[in-house]
């Protein structure tokens, strides 16, 4: 079996290295548990990915009701500009720092991505999972643009200035009314990101937002979900919203969390793998196979125990082999695809 890397559209490890300040950062390099260290990324072949910061705030989630068998988790109340600006620079100054030692190559273009790679460095792309940094004038963004961001999602979950946020609820219907989308300012965002020629994530958008975001013309991506039909999760995409995202060239990142994987909904490692492949059948018979990749979500929550973080992704190449997808579809779906995209939204 061809070793073909990953990259993938979301993971958390600059959170975890913010968390375990400063000696987090020095352990990276030599191997600092977690989903993702360099050590164990090319053990497991991992390329690289979005590199997403986000602010916690009081983020107080009774996580242990993703077990239960139904669940509508309240969402904290929305951030203030000041904390999301403070925290937003911190990790964003880690980023650089890894990228300064030579653990990760900051990338600005999908050229960076393919150059990084070729030479067995880990591609980092910089991204925002909540906007709290940004304030309505905007200008924030087009620092954070200078610094190396490429990629933006106006909401996790949480409601910012910008958006509102789609639940931790299960079941949801496909269709279910989650509340308002964009907000004034957030249609200003959208465009604004669609000047700076900058991804623009809908993950945690709710059904409102993501279809006002594609009345904006802009790619529709999501970088960590999975299809509703086979766990109908908030949180997971419908038939429907797939079909945008192949119709507008955009792309959907196969979330490896297990509660947006097993269709009980609930974040437990066993009997959630088996269902990897499942929905990426679905989401490839909808979206279209040059839309689909990987979008892992390390370092986010719990994972499939037979992957178990970032060493275990040979599993999944396997799987994937078993299911017959040949090595031309494979290697969209570990890389190809998400550099395709990113050449096509950001011109380079």
């Amino acid at each position: 079996m061809v070793c073909h890397k990953i990259f993938d559209g979301h993971n958390d490890v600059l959170l975890r290295l913010w968390s375990g300040r400063p000696d987090a950062i020095d352990g990276f390099a030599a191997g600092s548990g977690g989903h993702i260290d360099g050590p164990r990324a090319k053990l497991g072949g991992f390329g690289g990915g979005m590199f997403a910061i986000f602010v916690p705030g009081d983020l107080e989630l009774d996580l242990s009701a993703l077990h239960a068998a139904e669940y509508d988790l309240p969402m904290p109340e929305p951030l203030s500009y000041d904390e999301g600006l403070r925290v937003t620079l911190e990790q964003a100054a880690i980023l650089l720092e890894l990228d300064r030692r030579g653990d990760v190559v900051l990338c600005r273009t999908a050229i960076d991505i393919e150059r990084a790679m070729a030479d067995d460095r880990i591609a980092a792309v910089m991204h925002i999972e909540g906007a709290e940094a940004i304030g309505p004038d905007l200008a924030s963004l087009d620092v954070l643009y200078a610094a190396g961001l490429r990629s933006v999602g106006p909401v996790w979950s949480r409601n910012t200035i910008f958006a509102h946020g789609v639940p931790f609820r299960y079941p949801s219907d496909a269709d279910a009314d989650t509340g308002p989308g964009l907000t004034e300012e957030g249609k200003r965002l959208v465009k604004r990101v669609g000047e700076l020629r900058m991804v623009l994530d809908t993950s945690h958008l709710n059904m409102a937002g993501f279809w006002e975001v594609a009345e904006e013309g802009l790619p529709l991506v999501a970088t960590h979900s999975n299809a509703h039909a086979l766990c109908p999760h908030a949180r997971n995409l419908s038939d429907d919203q797939l079909r945008a995202i192949g119709e507008t060239g955009g792309m959907v990142g196969l979330n490896y969390l297990t509660a947006f994987l097993r269709p009980d909904g609930r974040m437990k490692p066993d009997d959630a793998f088996e269902h990897m492949i499942p929905h990426l059948d679905h989401m490839i018979a909808v979206a279209g196979e040059d839309h689909v990749g990987m979008g892992s979500d390390f370092d986010g929550g719990m994972l499939p125990k037979e992957i178990g973080a970032v060493e275990g992704l040979d599993v999944l190449r396997t799987a994937m082999e078993q299911a017959g997808y040949g090595d031309t579809l494979t290697k969209k779906l570990c890389h190809d695809n998400w550099i395709a995209a990113l050449r096509r939204i950001w011109g380079a």
